[in-house]
Parts: structure tokens; sequence; C-alpha cells
């Protein structure tokens, strides 16, 4: 008898978001973005990608949540 296990990953696309998390630039994406990409991976975003507005950020040795008026919360 043998048994198969499958999992599956579900991904999000970076392209959808419209603004840099880090700074609140345009195209997150680019060359000039990279250093903000590097912060982003230690750090959460200050800027809602969506909408550009500044998050309330709260840090927890847990993880983090950021809170925008507009979109609501994204959480590590």
């Amino acid at each position: 008898m043998t048994s198969i296990l499958t999992t599956s990953i579900i991904t999000t696309s970076v392209l959808t978001e419209g603004y840099c998390g880090h700074c609140g630039g345009e195209d997150p994406t680019s060359d000039p973005h990279r250093s903000c990409q590097q912060q982003l991976a230690m750090e959460p975003p200050r800027f809602c990608p969506q909408c550009r507005r500044r998050m309330k950020v709260q840090v927890t040795p847990l993880g983090w949540t950021a809170d925008c008026s507009r979109h609501g919360r994204l959480a590590s």
C-alpha cells in the first residue's frame, strides 16, 4: 500500500504592488529600489504597497503587523 502526499503552495505576485513598502516610491521592482528590497527582508513595510499611505506598524517578538487606513492589515 502506497500513499502519496500532495502539497500546494500559494504565492502572491509582487507585480500587483504599485509602490515600494520601504520608501513609498513608484515601481518597487526597479534598480533604485534594490536597497529597499534588502531592508524589507529585515524589517516591516512602512508604506502601503497599494496606495502609498504611511502605515501604523507594530513590532513584537513574534512578528509584526502593519495597518493601512484604507486597505487593512499586513502581518508577518
